[in-house]
């Protein structure tokens, strides 16, 4: 293969590794053209405008929001495909219970009939990028080729894409070789595989971003959390934030949350009046890589360099800055459009529309039993629009982690906020975090779906040696961050919310910060501390302190049956699970039955 140029001639780069590989791919794949892309505005501007020309995007208003455009995928294809993900590892028990395997040399040859010929007719793009800050020892190189333009268009927005990659990579062979083609969108001829021994990603049948932006869950936590473990390091689905005190001192927190559960949120919140002079800084909405640095402390990075959201639900209450945010270069994925070209989806300010133009392309009327915006229709926005981006977010050192938070969507049981004991009961909360299930996800209400630490379809392997690893990140590490559970979601028994969430969760934020910083009490349960009487500031906050007192109360028949369903997922991990958390919940169980009896002797 030639060496490749850019717009003005250029060499690109002259890495024999990875012009062997582009070819053998071209080779397979059989595009007609094979562009490089150099992450220019010039080279934004020319693809631009063939999508919008090819139908591929649809310029919306530009008053309404400037340079912002909308696709409308394939209706059999709107959303990550977690049964048709493979981890392609050598043996089974490589990739754990949790995951869907295929042992690589089945995978490379399934996959390599469906890429035969693939691309002929069609341009394959290659997109050199960077996870991470440019240059970082957290960051990781990735090539991905694809035929899609819709794709290269939102990696340029969600990574460093481009000459510095190329640049950082040089002449090494340590990239993750990424292939992609969209085929005929057949979900019969659908696959997403991941080698994470050979650090390679194919991804075929898909036009969905959770499935072909091959940096995002593909890269930076299937493969990532592979590498973590090799190198000894993680990747998380988290994110991360900075809390800024009005005297100026900052402390960075990684939080992980299953899906609807206020991740972005929380990533993004705007403190209440209440605490003025305060600042939430977004350092990142989804993922985190860390490492232990030299001074014994747990460093993060963001790797991503835009978001990926979901619409639906996200207006000026919920996420202000959100709102700022997809204002302006943003590109919409299966949301409604108004006449006037703005966009729309259900949740958001303001009053439904008479008529919308709906996710597929269809007339929409108030009042349709369907919905105008799809659930998972999502926005494609620079992290630099976002009005509360930290200023550390390219920082190679990365942030220091003071606190790591885990939160579930419980209407029981878990109280609102409470610390672990210590490193290892932390590890605790996180493999045993879990949601209830609604009867629009599966007919039945309050099932526990267990997804520890937000990873459960991210982890590309086994997920007890997971939990096993970050149990050894302990003795890397001089401070350890404090570990922490939330609930903003607990009601009471007239089945309404005890907290009222969103910005007011500042006040278990604050809590948090003070106990990692060792300033603040807390009342110890049998199962970690929560806040005392007066140690949240409820000043100004519209709800009697007895409701309080319900969202942190720890109800020993709830923990009961908790640790119950906690013994059965454990089970399932099989003999990967470490005891050392097997015993926890043992100790758990017997400190739960001191207590009851205890009680029952006084109430006797």
């Amino acid at each position: 293969m030639q060496t490749p140029t850019d717009a003005a001639g250029k060499p690109l780069t002259k890495n024999q590794h990875l012009l062997d590989w582009v070819d053998e791919m071209a080779r397979l794949t059989k595009p007609d053209h094979v562009v490089w892309c150099d992450g220019s505005d010039e080279e934004k501007h020319r693809l631009t405008e063939e999508t919008v020309a090819k139908g591929i995007l649809t310029p919306l208003s530009s008053t309404k929001l400037p340079n912002c455009f909308i696709h409308r995928s394939n209706p059999n294809d709107v959303a990550r495909v977690e049964q048709l993900t493979f981890i392609c590892t050598p043996t089974q028990d490589e990739a754990g219970p949790t995951n869907n395997w295929m042992a690589p040399a089945d995978a490379y040859k399934k996959l390599t009939v469906l890429f035969d010929g693939s691309m002929k007719g069609r341009t394959m793009y290659v997109i050199p990028y960077v996870m991470g800050p440019v240059g970082s020892v957290h960051s990781k190189v990735g090539l991905e080729l694809t035929d899609s333009p819709y794709v290269v268009l939102n990696m340029r927005i969600m990574t460093r894409m481009g000459r510095p990659a190329l640049n950082m990579l040089g002449a090494s062979n340590d990239f993750n070789r990424g292939l992609h083609s969209m085929l005929d969108v057949n979900p019969e001829r659908r696959f997403i595989c991941h080698f994470p021994q050979d650090n390679t990603i194919w991804s075929v049948g898909s036009g969905y971003g959770g499935n072909v932006l091959l940096g995002k869950k593909c890269l930076a936590l299937r493969v990532g959390s592979y590498l973590g473990l090799r190198e000894g390091w993680l990747a998380e689905h988290m994110l991360i934030l900075g809390v800024e005190s009005p005297e100026g001192e900052m402390t960075y927190v990684a939080a992980a949350f299953p899906s609807a559960c206020g991740k972005t949120n929380f990533a993004m919140m705007i403190p209440p009046k209440r605490f003025k002079g305060w600042k939430i800084w977004t350092v990142g909405d989804d993922i985190a890589w860390m490492r232990v640095s030299a001074d014994g402390r747990l460093y993060a990075v963001n790797p991503e360099n835009g978001y990926f959201g979901v619409a639906p639900g996200t207006n000026a209450t919920t996420n202000p800055n959100a709102m700022a945010t997809v204002s302006h270069d943003t590109i919409f994925t299966n949301v409604a459009t108004t006449k006037d070209g703005n966009v729309w989806w259900e949740g958001m300010d303001g009053e439904v529309p008479d008529e919308l133009t709906d996710w597929t392309g269809k007339p929409w009327k108030k009042g349709s039993p369907d919905k105008a915006a799809h659930p998972n229709s999502r926005f494609t926005s620079p992290s630099t629009n976002n009005p509360a981006l930290s200023k550390f977010t390219d920082d190679p050192e990365g942030v220091p982690i003071s606190a790591i938070v885990f939160g579930g969507r419980r209407a029981t049981t878990i109280p609102l906020v409470m610390q672990a004991f210590n490193w290892m009961n932390g590890i605790f909360f996180g493999a045993t975090l879990g949601s209830e299930t609604t009867a629009a996800a599966t007919g039945k209400v309050g099932v526990v779906r267990r997804d520890p630490f937000a990873m459960l379809p991210f982890c590309g392997y086994n997920m007890g040696t997971y939990f096993g690893h970050w149990l050894s990140m302990q003795a890397k590490m001089v401070n350890p961050p404090k570990m922490f559970l939330v609930n903003w979601f607990r009601k009471g028994e007239d089945g309404k919310f005890l907290w009222p969430g969103y910005g007011e969760n500042m006040r278990v934020l604050k809590w948090i910060v003070d106990r990692a910083r060792l300033r603040v009490g807390g009342q110890e349960t049998p199962f970690g501390w929560v806040p005392k009487a007066g140690d949240l500031d409820l000043s100004g906050l519209d709800i009697p302190h007895e409701q309080v007192d319900q969202a942190t109360h720890v109800d020993l028949e709830e923990w009961t049956t908790e640790l119950t369903s906690i013994s059965e997922f454990f089970k399932t991990l099989g003999p990967s699970l470490p005891r050392v958390l097997d015993l926890h919940r043992e100790l758990s169980e017997e400190r739960l039955k001191i207590m009851k009896t205890a009680n029952a002797q006084a109430k006797a």
